[in-house]
């Protein structure tokens, strides 16, 4: 029985492992076009590798998946992140679990996962071949021929597709009959500017701030909540990024594809208060700190100084201006400003070189018992070649191992059955 996965990413190689090693009578080689595989594993988390999260409950796991979560369930019920712990340590990689719940390699370096992964491969006797593109697979009654780029051509009983977000997985699904929900960007940065096309004035200078937790909201072209989240912002050069923007921007990734990048977004710099909060903090200042000045001496202390000086010039609150003679005006174009500031998207920005995408395989072409296909059989999916995608912090990852271990389980099932009865 011949195995060929086309991919050579996390995906790709666990399917391959696991396919392997729960039937050595299958013969696997794996197919990567790059001179080098696991390309991704070594650049993500900044090079430490974020395998997966400390979420260990599936139905809250799944709620990181903007979309394909409920597809995921059952395959996470099987395997979930405390497998893939298991996995690695089992094979000499100790793992830790960093406060945020992000789990990564003891030594920081993405090559123990890579050369983990390499090591368990050729145990295994997985045949990896890099440089390796695939030029198109043809349909040979009941198995498949895969043709590469040199016009060489290999045999395989079952084909497994694991090449993430390259065009080359979806061009070979949708000629296999597959539908391809078109991919977009998804997990990115705000650029953030006025309506004139000027950088913003309440963000310049303020480059590097990070606010602990702050509220967003997206507001579609009719000025209805689109999406809320709330975490951890960075303020930038160019706009808005850190967690929560990264999560709004996958659970939002289709919309604002459509919107071409240009929505308003409502900032709630404090979400633990409410406006009547706000309001009697600055009464309890005009009483207490009455001859203190306002844009120097801020009641909030999770705001930092530099952002709140902003948020004072926003409000027309002069530098001069102190605390007992702060009109009522003021103070309710200060709680404006703090609760409800509007601020427009004109663009995005790619998160680094650790790029996801919103699209791919139909969900409903694909039987998540086994990852295969409901329309080419013997053709099984893992990764993000498929429409599933997370939000940062080891979900992509988990849902590759998940879909890997799945696949590759269900194909050594099949391949030993059809051994069987031949």
């Amino acid at each position: 029985m011949n195995l060929v996965v086309i991919g050579g990413g996390a995906a790709g190689f666990f399917g391959a492992i696991t396919a392997a090693e729960a039937n050595p009578h299958c013969r696997v080689t794996l197919l990567e076009r790059n001179a080098t595989p696991l390309g991704k594993v070594r650049i993500s988390g900044g090079g430490r590798c974020n395998v997966t999260h400390a979420c260990f409950e599936p139905s809250e796991l799944i709620q990181h998946y903007p979309r394909g979560g409920r597809a995921l369930l059952g395959p996470l019920t099987r395997f979930q992140p405390r497998d893939v712990i298991a996995w690695f340590e089992s094979r000499g990689v100790p793992l830790k679990t960093e406060r945020d719940g992000r789990v990564f390699p003891m030594s920081d370096r993405a090559e123990s996962i890579v050369n983990c992964l390499l090591e368990s491969a050729q145990r295994a006797g997985v045949a990896v071949q890099t440089s390796a593109n695939v030029l198109e697979v043809l349909p040979e009654g009941n198995a498949y021929t895969v043709v590469l780029k040199d016009r060489s051509r290999l045999p395989a009983d079952r084909l497994l597709l694991a090449t993430g977000s390259s065009t080359t997985g979806w061009r070979i699904a949708q000629a296999l009959g597959h539908t391809i929900v078109p991919p977009v960007p998804s997990l990115f940065t705000f650029e953030i500017r006025t309506e004139r096309g000027e950088p913003d004035p309440r963000l310049d200078g303020l480059a590097g701030i990070a606010v602990a937790h702050v509220g967003l909201t997206l507001l579609a072209p009719d000025g209805l909540p689109c999406q809320r989240q709330q975490g951890a912002l960075l303020i930038t050069h160019w706009g808005l990024s850190g967690p929560v923007v990264l999560r709004l921007s996958a659970f939002a990734a289709r919309e604002l594809h459509d919107w071409g990048y240009r929505a308003w977004l409502l900032v709630d710099w404090l979400p633990q208060l409410t406006e009547s909060d706000l309001q009697a903090l600055f009464v309890e200042c005009k009483h207490k700190q009455g001859g203190r000045l306002v844009c120097a001496h801020s009641p909030l202390r999770a705001l930092p100084h530099r952002l709140w000086s902003s948020l004072c010039a926003e409000a027309q609150v002069y530098p001069d201006q102190r605390w007992a003679k702060l009109p009522r005006g003021n103070m309710q174009r200060l709680t404006e400003a703090l609760k409800r500031g509007r601020y427009l998207i004109t663009g995005k920005s790619p998160f680094k070189e650790e790029f996801v995408t919103c699209g791919g395989v139909c969900l409903d072409e694909v039987n998540f018992r086994t990852m295969e296909s409901r329309i080419a059989p013997g053709v099984y999916f893992a990764g993000e070649v498929l429409d599933v995608d997370g939000v940062t912090g080891g979900f992509n990852f988990q849902a590759a191992w998940t879909t890997g271990w799945v696949a590759g389980q269900a194909i050594a099932a099949s391949s030993a059955h059809t051994c069987s009865t031949t």
